[in-house]
């Protein structure tokens, strides 16, 4: 899941950009408002955490020009503002949550899990598919209640999966979605992390549609193609972590 960070305080932009990527997420960061809105409004992220006091646009009519562009991904205040008309105002601009600093970055976290759930329309922090359990909260993977070891990498395929569960997600989506805006992206090396996921799995949750993508389902509601998904020529030992 890829999280946008607009935060124009340097330290806590370097201690949320670090806490996010050791949550699992793929992370971009914006140190004002234009800049933040730019990004926001050209890349496709799942959820936004954005400050309210930025230089050069204030958070507020950011949020306001993003919902005007029908830009709808979740978005988290997060500010040092705590007066009730502040927080009236971020939720009026279009705010899915608040959050006034200090904080604790396991509050952040959790809050950051509900909205993308919620988004997904999922209840729990367990998404079961079949015999699948994906426990977001601890990034943790079990088939029949027995541990499956993933890569970060293919972890964050398997959870974007899931949070689209039933729907056909195309190899260019993955890959928005798996690496940050500075990584030289190559669509192709989704297929060898969806390879590794149907190996390591053991079970046929996920679906190739052909010349569409793939789609995470219930195993026998449709089996993937024959096409090849093995690790081939593509080199992606760089991507692992």
């Amino acid at each position: 899941m890829r999280i946008l960070v607009v935060e124009d305080e340097k330290d806590l932009q370097r201690l949320l950009k670090k806490a996010l990527t050791d949550a699992g997420y793929v992370v971009d960061v914006a140190s004002d408002g234009e800049e933040g809105h730019h990004l926001g409004d050209t890349e496709p992220y799942d959820a936004v955490i954005l400050d309210l006091g930025l230089p050069k646009m204030d958070g507020v009519t950011v949020l306001e020009r993003w919902r005007k562009s029908k830009r709808t991904m979740p978005v988290l205040i997060l500010t040092a503002r705590d007066r009730w008309s502040d927080k009236v105002a971020g939720f009026d601009a279009g705010a899915d949550d608040y959050l006034a600093k200090p904080f604790y970055t396991e509050e952040l976290l959790a809050r950051l899990r509900a909205l993308l759930r919620r988004a997904a329309g999922i209840a729990t922090a367990d998404i079961e598919i079949g015999p699948m359990r994906i426990d977001t909260r601890s990034s943790r993977v079990t088939v029949d209640g027995n541990p499956v070891k993933l890569t970060s990498l293919e972890y964050r395929l398997l959870a974007y999966l899931a949070h689209h569960k039933g729907r056909v997600v195309s190899r260019t989506e993955l890959t928005e979605h798996l690496y940050d805006q500075d990584f030289d992206r190559d669509s192709n090396t989704v297929e060898v992390f969806v390879g590794r996921l149907r190996k390591k799995l053991g079970v046929d949750v996920i679906h190739t549609v052909r010349g569409l993508g793939y789609r995470l389902d219930t195993p026998g509601l449709g089996g993937h193609d024959s096409e090849h998904h093995g690790t081939g020529h593509h080199d992606t030992d760089h991507a692992e972590d």
